[in-house]
């Protein structure tokens, strides 16, 4: 990075005196009186060459509507980045936080209800649907006019845009917020709370900024707020520069609030794009539906773009389950938004409408959107806050639960076998009534390796339901695995016991049933894995070995990581992230025609890495919402290690044939996200370097490798490569 040195013209001035004055003295005349010292030059970078860029606003004021700013530009290193002028691309919008009432009823029976505070842009045009953008069939759409809020740009004026040469800068609005009067009419209010937003974009880099101010008193604490929701939420399952929005110049959630009012929509679909209800909408995603006579039906949120891009969000798969959790981005507590509880004030139906669609079932029909005149805490209807958290009660419940396991032996005829029970957060035995008698354990052994091999003990036979073992006076079960043979050398190999147990729960609803424990032979109950970490131990000859460590596995994936973005529910057998027990690398594989070969893998890593909503960029809404080569989302510091599990391999689909293939350790792994692009420059590269991708049996993979991959490929170049 180059710094530049920007001199003043009078510094300038004093050099050239300098030399005249040195010239002079040369011939014998005098040198005369030495003149003042100049300013000192500003250290900066100009804007066009810096790599780094934070915008800082320093003050507003608001005269007879005229809005000025000030704000600051430096790069990572505090360094003030100089040169922008009004045809960068720099643009400015502003929004008044304004209290807002809505009369909602019908037929004379109309009441005023208090919705609280809104952004509202004063900057905004009038949109027709441009019919050329609608492709002919486009269903759950109603085309019309609608009003857009903007920002403006600074090129538009020859002098708003004041450089103080210093890295600091002014703008003075274009826009006099006290003469909003088209196309819609906004009350500039002088104590309510202003927000000022920009955005410059370079080929390279973004920086938004905003400000909020009350013009009245200059305050900008203890002024009315909205700071509902922290895009650190967002980061939990977006990649960032995955929200970099509208071409890449919009990146922070304040100027995407202030800009996606409640008065805004999109003209090609007619659907709001407010920001409370287009988020609800896209997140409801492929599970938005609306009630007919005849049952739901498909009710996607759709918003056509510029140019005629049509965003069918009826293609998100949203991984948060269950949905009730509104934790997922409503994060409360320690460091929290300052008005992170708002969501559960019932003072808005947008969300609800959102997610439910205007008829959520059909004793909705004739009733309206005024959700909150009944879903209100001690109302007809649960209220929001009731009915998700009713949900999220036997969630909760079951995360305090836990298997306990006991009498774990080896049988006198090489049997495996336990004893099980389930405890409550108080530890106390759990009814054998209220747990699902057809849930699963699952036993395995080496557990620190790669789970026994597929065709020595399949998944289907490591498994086995409560009901097939004997069930005991004292709300116990005893197990025996006898689908099983275990291995010769099973004595100081860690094993490992896995609960994929249910307890029952009923359901909320009105009338506020409180959701507890119910019998499971009780009709409609819902059905919620407990929450217990897996059980590891050593076996000895006919018992635990208690003398010994567990080995453990090496340090792959951050599960918390996985179930951040997936939350309790992530595919099925929700107890955490345990897919490895059951999804190895040599597991068999699946029939699927529209992969090359018609068959792929099903270990857990093909499946995670080649798994859709992985990996946006190309497939659902092309949105690159996880970009599946920052491997740093779900894999830990040095989780991806290639050389340290010689013995594994793997089996794949030859994506010619399908026909079973055998694969080296570390070919497969690799391949796991890149065989369906493999080329025959992949293979030779490959096998030059010791790699199996044809192998004919397990065998015949783990005796003819010699991969020397690691010799390259080493851990640094592997991450840099990836994404850390």
């Amino acid at each position: 990075m180059m710094n530049t040195i920007t001199v003043s013209p009078a510094a300038k001035a004093v050099l050239s005196a300098g030399l005249i004055a040195l010239a002079l003295s040369g011939c014998g005349g005098s040198d005369g009186t030495n003149g003042e010292d100049g300013p000192d030059g500003i250290i900066g970078v100009n804007i066009d060459a810096t790599s780094t860029l934070k915008a800082t606003f320093t003050d507003a004021t608001v005269v007879d509507g005229k809005v000025s700013v000030g704000f600051i530009l430096k790069n990572a290193n505090g360094v003030a980045v100089l040169g922008l002028t009004k045809d960068h691309d720099l643009r400015f919008g502003i929004a008044q936080l304004t209290p807002v009432t809505e009369m909602v009823g019908t037929d004379g029976a109309t009441v005023e209800v208090d919705r609280g505070y809104q952004w509202q842009s004063y900057i905004n045009t009038t949109k027709q649907p441009n019919a050329s953008w609608i492709p002919d069939g486009e269903t759950n759409i109603a085309p019309s006019a609608q009003f857009q809020a903007e920002v403006e740009a600074a090129s538009k004026c020859a002098d708003c845009l004041v450089d103080n040469l210093d890295g600091s800068y002014s703008y003075t609005f274009q826009t006099n917020i006290a003469e909003v009067t088209e196309p819609l009419s906004i009350t500039y209010q002088a104590d309510d709370t202003q927000r000022i937003t920009l955005e410059l974009k370079q080929p390279l880099i973004t920086a938004n900024a905003h400000y909020d101010f009350q013009p009245s008193t200059g305050l900008t604490e203890d002024i009315a707020t909205r700071d509902i929701v922290s895009i650190n939420a967002c980061y939990t399952c977006h990649q960032p520069e995955s929200l970099a929005l509208h071409g890449g110049r919009r990146i922070d959630l304040e100027n995407c609030a202030s800009c996606h009012t409640a008065t805004s929509g999109d003209p090609e679909t007619g659907n709001s794009v407010d920001f409370t209800y287009m988020i609800h909408a896209i997140h409801k995603g492929q599970d938005r539906v609306t009630s007919t006579a005849d049952g739901n039906v498909a009710a996607p949120y759709k918003v056509i773009g510029y140019g005629g891009g049509i965003h069918d969000y009826g293609n998100v798969m949203y991984p948060q389950k269950p949905a009730a959790d509104c934790s997922a981005c409503h994060v409360e507590g320690t460091n929290a938004p300052k008005d992170a509880a708002l969501f559960n004030a019932n003072k808005s139906d947008t969300a609800c409408i959102a997610c439910h669609t205007e008829l959520a079932s059909q004793q909705h029909v004739g009733v309206g959107t005024n959700c909150t005149s009944c879903h209100v805490e001690e109302g007809y209807g649960r209220s929001a806050k009731e009915a998700h958290g009713d949900v999220m009660k036997a969630y909760n419940e079951t995360q305090a639960m836990s298997a306990v396991f006991s009498d774990v032996i080896v049988t006198a005829d090489g049997k495996f076998s336990t004893t099980v029970k389930f405890t409550d957060a108080s530890a106390n035995v759990i009814a054998a009534e209220f747990i699902d008698q057809g849930s699963r354990i699952v036993m395995a052994w080496d557990s620190d390796k790669n789970y026994p091999a597929y065709q020595d003990a399949s998944y289907s036979n490591r498994r086995i339901k409560l009901s097939e073992g004997t069930a005991n006076t004292d709300n116990s079960w005893t197990l025996v695995w006898d689908k099983i043979t275990l291995p010769t050398d099973y004595v100081g190999k860690t094993f490992e016991l896995w609960s994929a147990v249910t307890a029952c729960f009923n359901h909320g609803g009105y009338g506020r049933p409180e959701v507890k424990l119910t019998a499971c032979s009780t009709d409609d109950v819902q059905k919620v894995e407990i929450k217990s970490s897996p059980f590891h131990f050593v076996m000895a000859a006919s018992a635990i070995d208690t003398s010994q460590t567990t080995a453990t596995r090496r340090n792959i994936i951050n599960t918390e990581s996985c179930q951040g973005c997936h939350n309790q529910e992530v595919y099925h057998y929700d107890n955490g992230v345990n897919c490895q027990t059951c999804h190895t690398a040599d597991k068999t594989l699946r029939s699927d025609d529209t992969y090359p070969g018609g068959k792929k893998s099903t270990s857990f890593a093909f499946k995670a890495h080649s798994a859709e909503g992985h990996y946006l960029k190309y497939a659902g809404v092309e949105s690159g919402t996880v970009l599946k080569t920052d491997c740093k989302t779900c894999h830990t510091a040095d989780g991806i290690q290639l050389g340290r599990a010689t013995d594994r391999v793997w089996r794949y689909g030859d994506i010619e044939t399908g026909a079973d293939v055998w694969m080296s350790s570390d070919t497969g792994a690799c391949l796991s996200c890149h065989q369906k692009y493999r080329t025959d420059a992949t293979v030779s590269h490959i096998e030059s370097n010791g790699g199996i991708v044809d192998g004919i049996s397990e065998e015949d993979a783990r005796n003819r490798t010699s991969e020397i991959c690691s010799t390259c490929h080493t851990v640094d170049r592997v991450t840099k490569t990836h994404g850390f």
